[in-house]
């Protein structure tokens, strides 16, 4: 994200030009009237990550231009960050600035915080971090009420923990959600909550057993699983399961199942191509699936999901790149039609946009 492209005053304007651009981009698809989710103007990102640009003895917070890794833009101010980071920086820079072992070799700091408060800071340094060093975080930790922690070539120091704790109000309930470091989290909680509740309202009145696919921490599945019998989720990261079985449990969810594989291999075990000792403790055959719902990495579905998909009745798709969300639904629309059509403003002031998608299988005769 480029900081110099912010214009709160011109919200509106870049965000009709963004639509503009995908209703061009989707035209061949005939798509429904799209409902838009937009995002507050300033303070939407609960996370984010800086570069240390050390000058004159001086630590700075920078960013760089993609391909310009030389000429470094330092921040003074980060209006799209949360109060709580904004409130953060200053300090925490002060704080480096005021003792040569939390500055030295410093080269990233990295900000996780929460909309109750909560907040998370990671050090990461091109040294390796001592006892010296954790007795300066400890007082860094007391002074600026927040997490710390220390990360070097293959070193990782916590203070207390690696997570914060974050509460989203969704359709009236408040849902809580474990956030661990270094794993993915939907960075614009504002727009996350929106999404949540389009999700819940188009699938209220499901039935049948649900399959997600790329669960991560459960960000979906805890509200969701309320319209259905079972859910069965899959999700490749280890933390990110561990983060979610959390969740589930926290937010009294008990009709999930989750297989730490990735969605090819899933395909391979729905389609009996091999046996996975991951899913020796899921009864495959006890399943009644009616929708199946899918978040994917920028790359989008593979050919072998994509046909996996087709096999369900419903298809809810979240996407955050458009350009393969469009070759998927290229496919997808030749056995389903678009019922429903999303876009959430997750990322102002950049060219990016995150959709949302019901697709219904076609009636016979249709």
């Amino acid at each position: 994200m480029a900081i110099h492209q912010v214009a709160p005053d011109t919200y509106e304007q870049q965000l009709d030009h963004k639509l503009e651009h995908l209703k061009q981009q989707f035209s061949a698809l005939s798509l429904p009237e799209i409902d838009i989710y937009t995002s507050p103007v300033s303070h939407y990102r609960q996370r984010a990550e800086f570069k240390i640009w050390q000058e004159d003895g001086r630590a700075h917070y920078a960013m760089y231009e993609p391909g310009e890794y030389k000429k470094p833009y330092i921040i003074s101010d980060f209006h799209v960050g949360s109060e709580r980071i904004n409130e953060l920086m200053p300090a925490l820079l002060e704080a480096i600035n005021s003792n040569d072992l939390l500055r030295k070799r410093l080269f990233q700091v990295e900000f996780l915080t929460t909309k109750s408060g909560e907040a998370l800071i990671t050090l990461i340094y091109h040294r390796p971090l001592d006892e010296e060093w954790l007795s300066v975080a400890q007082q860094l930790k007391a002074q600026l009420h927040a997490d710390i922690i220390g990360r070097s070539r293959k070193q990782k120091l916590l203070l207390d923990r690696d997570f914060v704790i974050e509460k989203l109000q969704v359709d009236g309930a408040e849902l809580t959600y474990k956030q661990v470091e270094g794993s993915f989290t939907q960075p614009n909680a504002h727009v996350c909550e929106k999404m949540l509740s389009w999700a819940n309202k188009h699938t209220c009145n499901a039935a049948g057993d649900l399959l997600e696919l790329y669960c991560g921490n459960g960000n979906f599945t805890v509200p969701l699983s309320r319209h259905f019998n079972k859910v069965l989720a899959t999700e490749i990261s280890k933390t990110s399961v561990e983060a979610a079985k959390y969740n589930f449990d926290h937010n009294a969810v008990h009709n999930v199942e989750i297989a730490r594989m990735s969605s090819e291999e899933f395909t391979q075990a729905m389609d009996q191509v091999r046996p996975f000792r991951r899913l020796s403790h899921i009864d495959l055959g006890s399943y009644q699936f009616s929708s199946i719902f899918v978040d994917p990495p920028r790359a989008g579905l593979d050919n072998e999901t994509l046909t996996l998909s087709q096999r369900f009745e419903n298809i809810i798709y979240v996407s955050c790149n458009p350009d393969t969300l469009f070759e998927n639904l290229t496919k997808l629309t030749t056995t389903h039609h678009i019922e429903h059509f999303a876009v959430f403003d997750q990322f102002p002031y950049t060219h990016h946009l995150e959709c949302g998608v019901i697709l219904r299988r076609h009636s016979l005769g249709s």
